[in-house]
């Protein structure tokens, strides 16, 4: 018989029991799944039967789950980026990360990649977030922004995406520019609807404190006193990148997101994002982070899936 171990948790609150246990067990239920541990509780008093290294990684996620509880309504998602973080090697641990307090609640970067990545983007005005898709490039950057809006540090955010077909036909969607633009433009809006919610935003957008664009809209601006972020920035040209980066005014800083396997630019085309790491790689004041297929936050099998690609395209090529 496996050894157990027992874990008690105070003070007793019967609702943040509930957020800790989440809908029918389900986040015990990933705790199990993950740790290859058994949890059963009875009240505030939980038995972990497992291997001895697993049961004491199961209780201490318990009690670190517990105090989050404190400040987030958690769901399996953030249970799973706390079991990845519990996972990463003991360096990744012990890398010190800034956490984003914004007003719908408090964001953790998760691993050594994502806490590196927020503290370069509270330290520097130019920062480049680079790597797969789940790794949170964006989100984290949508959070730093409405942190930087809420405490007064900037006046107004600026979001802007390449308005480029994906392997579809812009031109042939319905609608005028503005309705066509939208569909490019929806994860941002989703960051902004969770962290701001969707009265607050529809409110930012139409006093202008929060402005939604495609890239092509930033030509002659000088964007002052504002927290300006390109997503999906892979898919601009050089021309368009050299465009973008001289729209900084005072007092305004800019976050790049991009993932160099996804350009969908026309193979004539060269993109911007990879022209500029070489261009801009040796400047001080500038910050590069760049994630790798382990950063991966999204449902597990996301991060298996990028990296069967990876080792594909790697050996195809």
């Amino acid at each position: 018989m496996k050894p157990a171990q027992t874990l008690t948790l105070t003070p007793e609150d019967n609702h943040r029991l509930v957020n800790l246990c989440g809908q029918l067990d389900e986040h015990l239920q990933l705790l199990e799944k993950y740790l290859f541990v058994r949890i059963s509780c009875r009240g505030f008093t939980f038995k972990i039967e497992g291997e001895p290294d697993a049961t004491h990684r199961a209780a201490d996620l318990i009690r670190h789950l517990y105090d989050a509880t404190k400040l987030q309504n958690l769901n399996p998602e953030t249970v799973f980026g706390f079991i990845q973080a519990e996972l990463a090697p003991k360096a990744d641990k012990q890398t010190t990360g800034a956490h984003i307090h914004t007003s719908r609640g408090l964001i953790k970067p998760r691993g050594k990649n994502q806490q590196l990545y927020v503290n370069r983007i509270q330290k520097y005005d130019l920062c480049f977030g680079i790597g797969p898709a789940g790794t949170g490039k964006t989100y984290l950057a949508v959070a730093c922004a409405v942190a930087a809006l809420e405490q007064g540090q900037v006046q107004r955010i600026i979001l802007v995406r390449p308005a480029l077909e994906a392997g579809e036909r812009l031109g042939f969607l319905p609608g005028d520019i503005a309705e066509k633009i939208d569909p490019y433009l929806r994860p941002l809006y989703d960051a902004l609807y969770e962290m701001l919610g969707p009265e607050k935003v529809i409110q930012c957008l139409a006093q202008n404190t929060i402005e939604i664009a495609p890239l092509a809209y930033m030509r002659g601006r000088t964007l002052n006193d504002a927290f300006i972020i390109l997503d999906e920035s892979q898919n601009t040209t050089i021309e368009q990148m050299k465009m973008f980066l001289t729209r900084m005014g005072f007092n305004s800083k800019c976050v790049i997101t991009g993932d160099v396997t996804q350009i969908d630019l026309p193979k004539a085309k060269a993109s911007g994002l990879v022209q500029t790491i070489k261009v801009l790689k040796n400047i001080d004041d500038i910050s590069f982070t760049m994630f790798e297929h382990s950063d991966v936050v999204r449902h597990p099998l996301v991060q298996k899936i990028v990296l069967a690609y990876h080792h594909y395209e790697s050996h195809d090529s």
